[in-house]
């Protein structure tokens, strides 16, 4: 597995991930539950991440949808 992005934004986490299952590539979501135990406070971010075969193709399936990469993402 390899990470394809790291945050704390639920909602692009939601939109990754569905936008990635709509083209067919399994993403899953790492430390989900580190977040929710930490309350919430956003010191630990959470991960998508994809098979190490998938990465190239789910970063441009993010890139074509529109997402605009932070620092060190994609």
């Amino acid at each position: 597995m390899k990470e394809l992005l790291r945050t704390n934004d639920p909602v692009l986490l939601s939109w990754a991930k569905s936008v990635l299952a709509d083209q067919g590539v399994m993403a899953f979501i790492f430390d989900r539950n580190a977040s929710i135990v930490e309350g919430s406070i956003g010191a630990i971010q959470q991960r998508i991440m994809v098979a190490d075969d998938e990465l190239d193709e789910a970063r441009r399936i993010l890139k074509e949808a529109g997402y605009t990469c932070a620092a060190g993402d994609l």
